[in-house]
């Protein structure tokens, strides 16, 4: 059975927005953390963002502060990514991940116990 299935992907200029969705198959339990990965050709898997289901509280990397935004959906089981200010180096697979017994915040996908199977985000100049 698929646990989470990603979409909103696509093909977006430079400075264009986007917004992905992961949706999950039954309730997210309020110890998971949501999150948002992707991965580049040839690079390895990048922490994007993630949420503390409980919470609410985020957590984003570096190279994405200010342009992107997590947003959940208790009601929906549901996990958004908000996208603006697009980048070429934006360009990858995004994955949505599922860390189910969250202690607290994590960039290291090994520590996420369900995965999607991507959507892919091309930002072209």
């Amino acid at each position: 059975q698929v646990r989470l299935v990603e979409s909103g992907g696509g093909l977006v200029r430079v400075g264009g927005s986007l917004r992905l969705s992961c949706a999950a198959s039954s309730r997210i339990y309020s110890s998971t953390a949501m999150g948002w990965f992707r991965q580049a050709p040839g690079k390895e898997r990048e922490f994007v963002a993630s949420v503390r289901w409980s919470t609410g509280r985020t957590y984003y990397g570096d190279s994405v502060k200010g342009r992107f935004t997590i947003i959940k959906d208790s009601g929906k089981n549901t996990v958004y990514l908000e996208m603006n200010s697009l980048k070429p180096e934006d360009t990858a697979i995004y994955y949505c991940g599922e860390d189910r017994y969250a202690s607290g915040f994590s960039a290291q996908a090994s520590d996420y116990d369900y995965w999607g199977q991507g959507t892919q985000v091309t930002v072209s100049s």
